[in-house]
């Protein structure tokens, strides 16, 4: 039997509860490039409580997702690499399929849900890991290692690869903190910890 779910810690609001803020901020997220059928769920459920902040974040994530210079493939494997860093459920599962239609191989999805390195994934994304494991075991990256990823990235897409990683680990940690779960019908990557 699965494990009890977490409550959400935040009220999902309905669009008929919502003022005219987090109405505009609601209106601002489905005319991006997410498109219209984007539902209130996962993030956003957060920043409709925050509208102001909540328009800047879901530009910023915009931006993250859709216009960087990294190729989606490799984008979405910076992401899941954090979202497994943070245990972060809805954002795997949000984005471990979009990984796997970029092009990401499912055993490397599958090596790094399970917390192992994916050892048989292409090289860039094996440098992209690397950086990754590094920057959060100790807060910076050897030359070497970024060395690894620069050699894929120019400049430019450096910042925006160091930026896409800090906007996701926000994300993880905004799902984490306010408990804001993949649909009940949806298989947890990750086990929630449960209160002592």
């Amino acid at each position: 039997m699965p494990a009890k779910r977490p409550a959400s810690r935040l009220t999902i609001l309905t669009e008929d509860a919502m003022d005219s803020a987090q109405r505009a901020l609601l209106e601002s997220i489905r005319s991006g490039p997410r498109g219209k059928s984007t539902g209130i769920r996962g993030p956003f459920a957060a920043f409709l409580h925050a509208p102001a902040f909540g328009e800047l974040a879901q530009t910023l994530g915009a931006h993250c997702r859709y216009k960087t210079a990294l190729p989606p493939r490799l984008s979405e494997f910076a992401i899941l690499c954090t979202a497994r860093q943070w245990r972060a459920n809805y954002e795997w599962f949000a984005h471990a399929p979009i990984a796997e239609r970029a092009g990401v191989k499912a055993k490397t999805i599958a090596d790094i849900r399970a917390g192992r390195e994916p050892k048989s994934a292409a090289k860039d994304e094996r440098a992209i890991y690397a950086f990754v494991q590094e920057l959060y075991k100790t807060r910076r990256v050897t030359d070497r290692t970024y060395a690894r990823v620069r050699a894929f990235f120019n400049d430019a897409a450096m910042v925006e690869f160091v930026g896409l990683l800090g906007y996701y680990a926000m994300i993880a940690m905004t799902l984490d903190v306010f408990r804001l779960l993949p649909p009940p019908d949806a298989t947890l990557a990750f086990a929630e910890p449960s209160e002592k």
